[in-house]
């Protein structure tokens, strides 16, 4: 079978790792030590997993986090889902079609009391969040039981290859995600009164005040913390559309555990609907790694991300189509296809501008919900809680990392520390960090074609200061009262030694160098640069674009090189026309052949759309309750089966809210359905402390 893993990378190293054996259907296949079996069979070309029981249509991977059950198989005979379980040496797996059989009963069951510990602080999710507020804690001694359901700390940012917006003196600005992980994991596994539990799920928060924990996959325990901080993160939403559930359809999440945690090239052609900074952070994952981005709707008229990230990508190739949205995925086992229409002010697509483009993915990202389930019972059972990161408010991980710092010190408070006040600023620049981007500016450039000058193609307010502590002599300012305003030169042209730091370490590559000195009619324009050398190489003849990806002509790349400081971004220098070189921004990486669309547009059925990934339950067929009057969720359960899948809920009931909006039924008229108690599927034994004896 074809190899589809990823073997050199920009960012990424490429660890050696140990070649094992495992079987798919009976056939040997290879795979990496320690990877997960979804892993190992995209990298054999591997898509469908199995098909589901109620229409036989094929299943394949959605979330990579354990959430659905999408990715189900069987293994040596129990169903596992292939995101979570690991391979080993040997394992047989096979599809599961249909309902899995239970697994034979082997030994004698031996069933042993549920542990119970009592701990002051429990830490819910390992993430920038939860990181940062255990570092706070143990900064004083504080005894606190972290626990996280990943083979590692870090949460989302093991998956973040760029570099982080924000403050670079509070939240790491200027350091790539996958760093700030290392960082932040290193330090909290220093403090001796800091436990960490990893591959260990949060179960259910109980009335007892006690907390339930699948520890390490296999034994239930039970915790009575003093004090819950909930730093669970965020799920990706759902989004109802014809082919919704084809194998091929990600979740951004999960795309970027395939290409950036597991270095496997999941498909060759993408396409992406929503442009906030998920998705537009998510395209230029792809490309990093290889994948070509077809193009990227989003149904506002702007998208909602920071504009760098949007220009990041419109100067690598990639369309953006505002006031578009999809209307199906195309395929019979997995995604052929997608289509797409344009939409007017109510999002109503409109007919005639429908077309189709040929991708073999569709990558979702639509929105957050915060995971707030277990703060949520916390405090319905009186148990003192806090809780901070994206499970409090959906924002950037900067925010994240600082918000937990402030919640770390709260609880301190709370038990009685005698810390002292937390400092006023410091909510502001937490608030700061959180905010959505503002206003946009006209750019500004120079129009003195003498000596070196930066030029920055960043002209909205955001929450980023880098470039104003990468420069030597302190010419480049940012406001830290408020460190949302865009950057300022305040040098001469006569002031900048060259250096290239202020190119090469901005977060949204969004700074150039321009060089008037040897030659003022065509100086050197420095650009920087984040893609293997392969892609473009010395002398090679490339297109150079503006800020908005137009098109400023051919020319020929004069040098490649790093600087020392440059951590892994290189800097392209490439001669110009004084007239174009304020206006140089980057340089194209994919050409437009992908980018074209189908000849023929691929029609799609209305209303056939899958709402209930779990049990294929149809828009259709919770309309025509609707209608009928049905206002409880919990009625259209019993009918239907929607809210009764494996995942809990998680991301149906949104999307059944949604159908009753569009059937006029307001949200103060819905019942929502029960939540369940316990979070993710567990075997029963294990709850009831069972330890299996072989006969």
């Amino acid at each position: 079978m074809t190899n589809h893993r990823i073997t050199t990378h920009p960012i990424l190293p490429i660890p050696a790792r140990k070649t094992i054996s495992f079987n798919w259907k009976g056939q040997p296949l290879q795979a990496m030590e320690g990877e997960t079996i979804a892993s190992a069979l995209f990298a054999n070309g591997i898509k469908v997993f199995g098909y589901h029981y109620k229409d036989r249509s094929p299943l394949g991977i959605f979330c990579a986090n354990g959430q659905c059950s999408q990715c189900m198989v069987i293994v040596d005979g129990k169903p596992l889902k292939s995101c979570m379980e690991v391979v080993t040496e040997g394992m047989s797996v096979i599809p599961n079609n249909g309902h899995p059989e239970l697994p034979p009963v082997t030994g004698e069951s031996i069933f042993h009391p549920i542990p119970e510990i009592n701990v002051p602080i429990l830490i819910i999710g390992g993430g920038p969040a939860g990181l940062s507020a255990a570092i706070e804690l143990g900064k004083l001694g504080i005894q606190v039981l972290l626990v996280d359901d990943k083979h590692r700390l870090g949460g989302k940012l093991v998956l973040q290859t760029h570099r982080f917006f924000g403050s670079a003196d509070a939240v790491y600005a200027g350091t790539r995600g996958i760093d700030i992980a290392t960082i932040l994991e290193k330090e909290v596994s220093a403090f001796p009164s800091i436990e960490i539990w990893l591959q260990s799920t949060c179960l259910a928060v109980f009335s007892d005040k006690k907390v339930g924990i699948l520890k390490s996959g296999k034994e239930y325990v039970l915790i009575k913390p003093d004090i819950l901080l909930v730093t669970c993160g965020a799920r990706e939403k759902f989004l109802a559309f014809k082919g919704n559930t084809l194998p091929g359809v990600y979740g951004a999440g999960a795309f970027q555990t395939l290409v950036n945690r597991d270095l496997v090239k999941p498909s060759e052609k993408l396409f992406i609907v929503g442009g906030g900074n998920v998705g537009l952070i998510a395209g230029y994952h792809a490309l990093q790694a290889g994948v070509g981005v077809v193009g990227l709707v989003e149904a506002l008229p702007e998208c909602g991300g920071y504009k760098v990230h949007k220009d990041k990508l419109v100067r690598m190739g990639v369309p953006i189509y505002t006031s578009h949205t999809i209307l199906s995925a195309n395929g019979e086992e997995k995604v052929e296809s997608v289509s797409i229409a344009k939409v007017d002010e109510k999002f109503v697509p409109i007919p005639g501008t429908e077309k189709s483009y040929e991708c073999d993915a569709l990558l979702i990202a639509v929105g957050l919900d915060p995971v707030s389930e277990f703060y949520q019972k916390a405090l319905d059972f009186n148990i003192p809680a806090f809780i901070a990161g994206d499970a409090e408010e959906i924002a950037e991980a900067s925010a994240a990392i600082f918000s937990g710092k402030i919640k770390g010190l709260e609880i301190a408070k709370f038990m009685g520390q005698n810390i002292g006040d937390i400092p006023a600023a410091w909510y502001r620049t937490g608030e700061i960090l959180k905010s959505r981007p503002g206003n946009v500016f006209a750019e500004e450039l120079p129009d003195l074609p003498v000596g070196v000058i930066p030029v920055f193609h960043c002209s909205q307010e955001i929450p980023c200061d880098p470039c104003s502590s990468l420069c030597p002599h302190g010419l480049i300012i940012v406001d830290k009262k408020d460190i949302r305003s865009v950057p300022t030169f305040i040098g001469n042209n006569y002031c900048c030694e060259v250096c290239e730091k202020c190119v090469a370490g901005c977060p949204g590559l969004a700074i150039t160098l321009v060089d008037y000195r040897s030659n003022p009619e065509k100086p050197l324009v420095s650009i920087p640069y984040e893609f293997s050398g392969d892609v473009v190489t010395k002398d090679d003849i490339v297109t150079i674009l503006d800020t908005e990806g137009n098109s400023l002509g051919d020319t020929e790349i004069f040098d490649i090189h790093s600087i020392k400081t440059s951590d892994r971004t290189m800097i392209i220098q490439v001669e110009t026309e004084k007239e174009k070189a304020p206006h140089i921004a980057g340089i194209r990486i994919q050409t437009s052949p992908i980018t074209q669309p189908m000849f023929q547009y691929v029609n799609h059925v209305e209303d056939d759309t899958i709402v209930c990934r779990c049990e294929h339950v149809t828009a259709g067929e919770i309309r025509i309750l609707i209608r009928k009057g049905y206002k409880d969720i919990n009625e259209i359960k019993t009918v239907t089966r929607a809210c009764m899948g494996a995942c809990g809920a998680k991301t149906c009931a949104s999307l059944i809210r949604r159908l009753f909006k569009e059937e006029g039924v307001p949200y103060d008229k819905i019942t929502d359905p029960s939540k369940r108690p316990i979070f993710i599927e567990v075997p029963l034994g294990i709850l009831a402390g069972e330890r299996q004896e072989e006969m």
